[in-house]
């Protein structure tokens, strides 16, 4: 069911996700962001704006301010934001605020170098979402230097929940709270509204093919085949134990030609992730700190489920 309106205020609106933005400014009109937010009332959904790098005029802010939303902001305009994307975050310790969501776009090898960056911004308690951009490219010869990455920003964690700094880390924590798949859920829960006028199923789907929308303000949603997009119709996925993993239906699409089929690099790296995960858990009950609503990670002997796909037939 759709919760969720994503509404990008312009072409330069700061990328979220693995998806790279444009860098050409193109500022979504006044009119179609007025019935963005009308149809989004009808909808009953929640509202995110996705903000550009520059002060938007007076009129956009009046119209924004109609309705309850959350913004989501580049780090240098993140005044009330609740969701800020960190540019300067590597070699320095930034001020992070409590009750604020913090996201890192970066390359697998940016956060081997920069790790002890990760660690400390865990230092001020905040949530910090990594969001790797090179997921493609990822082989199986990556998977020791990832490993011990995990392996050392658990320490870090664990260090920093001993001195009473109940940091989150996305990559590692979330799993640890979940008991079921909380995936991005593009074109299920959440559909965007680009500065066109016309929905996408995520904002990468509009940088990728601005011709491949799904919809208008005035005809509404059309998602040809939704049910295909939804967990139910993911045998592998619907089975599969890595809640935390993004399950992106834009890296599925380019990667296995099926938005419903994650590719290998992306089931590697959430299991990766999910394992260390447990050992996280671990090594924190062993020193009688307990998360709120964690649950108890299984211990698999696999890290792509495709490989035990006979197991669920």
């Amino acid at each position: 069911m759709l919760t969720h309106l994503i509404i990008m205020l312009d072409d330069t609106s700061v990328s979220y996700c693995h998806y790279k933005g444009a860098n050409e400014r193109r500022l979504i009109s006044l009119d179609d962001l007025k019935a963005g937010i009308v149809w989004a009332m009808k909808e009953n959904l929640n509202v995110q704006f996705v903000y550009p790098d520059y002060e938007l005029p007076t009129e956009y802010n009046n119209l924004i301010g109609t309705i309850d939303h959350i913004k989501i902001k580049p780090e240098e305009q993140s005044d009330n934001a609740e969701v800020v994307i960190l540019t300067d975050w590597k070699g320095k310790q930034p001020e992070l605020a409590n009750g604020v969501t913090y996201i890192v776009r970066t390359s697998r090898g940016e956060i081997e170098k920069y790790s002890d960056s990760i660690i400390d911004l865990l230092k001020s308690g905040a949530r910090v979402v990594v969001v790797l951009t090179d997921i493609e490219t990822f082989t199986d010869a990556d998977i020791p230097a990832y490993k011990a990455l995990l392996e050392k920003l658990a320490d870090g964690l664990c260090e920093n929940y001993q001195v009473g700094k109940s940091a989150q880390l996305s990559l590692l924590t979330d799993r640890i709270m979940l008991n079921e798949m909380n995936n991005c859920n593009a074109g299920v829960n959440n559909v965007t509204l680009a500065p066109n006028g016309r929905f996408y199923l995520c904002p990468a789907f509009y940088y990728d093919s601005p011709n491949d929308d799904i919809g208008d303000l005035k005809r509404g949603l059309v998602i040809k085949n939704q049910y295909l997009l939804d967990l139910n119709h993911a045998p592998i996925c619907r089975n599969c134990d890595a809640y935390h993993c993004k399950r992106c239906i834009w890296l599925n699409g380019r990667l296995t030609l099926d938005y419903n089929t994650p590719s290998h690099q992306q089931c590697v790296i959430s299991h990766l992730e999910r394992n260390t995960s447990r050992l996280l858990q671990k090594k924190l009950e062993e020193k009688g700190i307990r998360l709120n609503t964690s649950y108890e990670i299984m211990e698999i002997d696999y890290l792509d489920p495709f490989n035990i796909v006979n197991k669920w037939k």
